[in-house]
C-alpha cells in the first residue's frame, strides 16, 4: 500500500513551520545586534546584493506567500497585511498574525484542491495553476526562497545560525 499525503498535510504544516522558524531566526538576529551594541533595525535593511530586497521585505514576502498560498488552496480570500513594519516587534507581530490565520484553515478546506484553479496576479500578468502544481511549483519554493534569504542575510551579518535554526528542532 502506497502512503498518501493530503494537500493540507503537504501545505499548512510546512507553511506554519517555516514561519515559526523564521521568527526564531529573527529573534536570534535581534539578540545578536543587542549583544554587540548596535541598533537591531540596521539588520532589517541588510541585503545580500544591491538588487535584492532587504531582510524586512523578505519577512513580509514570506508571510504573504504563506497566507496567500493557504487561502488560494482553500478557495478563500486572504487577509491583507499592509507592509508597515519598521522594527523587529512589528515583524514578530506580522509573523504571529500570519500563523494565527493559517491556523484557521481546516483540512476540509484544502484537501481535494489538487486540481482547483489558482490564478496568481502579478505586475507581470496572470499565472494559472492547478492546486498541486501551485503548491509544489510556486508556493513552497517561493516561501522557502524568502525564508532562506532572510536566514542568509542574518548569517552574512554575523548572526550565529545553524541549519537547525532554519529547519527547526521538532
Amino acid at each position: 500500500m502506497t502512503p498518501t499525503i493530503s494537500m493540507y498535510g503537504a501545505s499548512l504544516p510546512a507553511f506554519m513551520r517555516a514561519l515559526r522558524n523564521l521568527r526564531h531566526v529573527l529573534e536570534l538576529g535581534e539578540a545578536h545586534a543587542l549583544a554587540r551594541g548596535f541598533e537591531p533595525g540596521v539588520l532589517l535593511q541588510a541585503r545580500l546584493a544591491p538588487d535584492m530586497r532587504p531582510l524586512l521585505n523578505q519577512v513580509q514576502m514570506a508571510t504573504d506567500t504563506a497566507k496567500n498560498g493557504a487561502a488560494r488552496l482553500a478557495g478563500v480570500e486572504a487577509p491583507v497585511f499592509p507592509d508597515e513594519e519598521t522594527d523587529f516587534a512589528g515583524l514578530y507581530a506580522r509573523l504571529d498574525r500570519a500563523i494565527a490565520y493559517l491556523d484557521t484553515i481546516t483540512p476540509a478546506q484544502v484537501d481535494g484542491s489538487e486540481a482547483r484553479p489558482v490564478v496568481l496576479r502579478t505586475p507581470r500578468g496572470e499565472h494559472h495553476f492547478e492546486g498541486l502544481g501551485y503548491l509544489t511549483g510556486f508556493a513552497l519554493p517561493n516561501l522557502y526562497f524568502h525564508v532562506s534569504i532572510a536566514y542568509a542575510i542574518l548569517r552574512h551579518n554575523g548572526v550565529a545560525l545553524g541549519k537547525l535554526d532554519y529547519l527547526g528542532r521538532g
